[in-house]
Parts: structure tokens; sequence; C-alpha cells
């Protein structure tokens, strides 16, 4: 994700928060939820694998758009779960990891499912 930063003004001044570290924070959130088998790879994650680049971001995305805070995860659920309920799980946790975290309310996230672990 580079050097991006989310940037909450304030009367004092401004407050950045890496992307990198609110990606990281949502890894660890969606690992906890029951029926996620991991978080799969990007093109980019798959890139930086193969070249010996380990992140904690895999599988998440964090941007900063039009005043909100978009979230997109990529995730592969274990067999016999309910994909729907796994991934409506997935984006509650999520929603509150943020928003707690963060202090900010405006946060959308959006799970796509890959696939399935057997």
């Amino acid at each position: 994700m580079g050097e991006s930063y989310i940037t909450c003004k304030e009367a004092n001044g401004s407050i950045n928060i890496s992307e990198d570290v609110i990606a990281g924070m949502v890894h660890n959130a969606i690992l906890e939820v029951e029926g996620v088998a991991g978080l799969s790879n990007t093109a980019g994650a798959e890139i930086s694998d193969l070249i010996g680049i380990r992140t904690l971001t895999k599988g998440v995305k964090v941007q900063f758009v039009e005043g909100k805070i978009v979230v997109d995860t990529i995730i592969t659920i274990s067999y016999g779960s309910n994909i729907v309920k796994v991934a409506q799980n997935v984006q509650d946790k999520v929603l509150s990891t943020v928003q707690m975290t963060t202090g900010l309310e405006n946060v959308e996230v959006n799970v796509h499912v890959t696939g399935i672990a057997f």
C-alpha cells in the first residue's frame, strides 16, 4: 500500500493513520471469525510472496475515498460453513474494529469470497 495515510483534521492539528496499520488490524480481526479459512492474495501480493516480501495486509485493501474508509477483504471460507453468514460476520467484525480503533464512523466494508477450503 505504500505511504498512504488517512488524515483526520482536528483543532490542534491533524492525525495521520497509515492504511497499512488499519489493514493489519483488519487482517487479525478477520482471522478471529469462525468459518474463515484464510485470506486470499491479490495479484500484487502474490508477486510480493514470490520475491520474499511478507505482509500482514494480504487479502485486505484499505482506501480513504470521499471522506470514508473503504475496506475490501478477500477471503476463503471453510467447507461446510454458511458462506453468507460468514461473510456477514466478517463485515460486522471489520466494521466494528475499524470504527473502534480509528474513531471514525463513516466506514464501508466489502467482503469478496474467492474460494472454499476443504
